[in-house]
């Protein structure tokens, strides 16, 4: 798949400049998050390696981004130990944007405003890839999560419930 035909966002300039090996995905979205007919078959085999990027806030430390499976949820609980952090809660959707420079359905961790802590979840860390937002709304990056560890300074950790 060729990367030029696609329009290039914060993180596909920092996977770029990095020199990371990734490839591209691009699927229809729509604002109640309802993949297209068409596309369920492409994403059933990529279902064990899509992850979603939640943004929260932790009581001590601030804003910490965590990446689960898709179909899994965040344990909260978990991600605020791991983070030294007493008490964890969900960034406000009105703060996100101005928080990170990617809207709801479009956020990734790579090419945030700030570089804030991130913890991947512990089941990727043997994967041989996994699939991200690559920040705009049907828009995938799928690459190695050691990579992805590298290029955002991530940790592996069991945070998911």
């Amino acid at each position: 798949m060729k990367k030029e035909k696609f329009q290039k966002t914060n993180a596909i300039r920092m996977l770029e400049k990095e020199k990371i090996d990734f490839q591209l995905h691009e699927y229809p979205w729509r604002e109640d998050h309802v993949v297209e007919q068409n596309n369920l078959e492409e994403l059933d085999d990529s279902k064990q390696k899509l992850y979603k990027t939640i943004v929260t806030n932790g009581d001590k430390t601030g804003i910490v981004v965590a990446c689960i499976l898709g179909t899994s949820e965040i344990n909260l609980k978990a991600l605020a130990k791991v983070s030294g952090n007493k008490k964890m809660e969900l960034l406000q959707l009105s703060e996100l944007e101005k928080t990170t420079g990617y809207i709801r359905g479009g956020c990734s961790p790579i090419g945030m405003k700030k570089l804030f802590p991130v913890y991947l979840s512990a089941k990727a860390e043997n994967l041989d890839k996994i699939i991200i937002s690559a920040g705009r709304r049907g828009f995938q990056v799928e690459l190695d999560p050691q990579d992805l560890k590298k290029i955002v300074h991530a940790k592996f950790a069991e945070i998911e419930a």
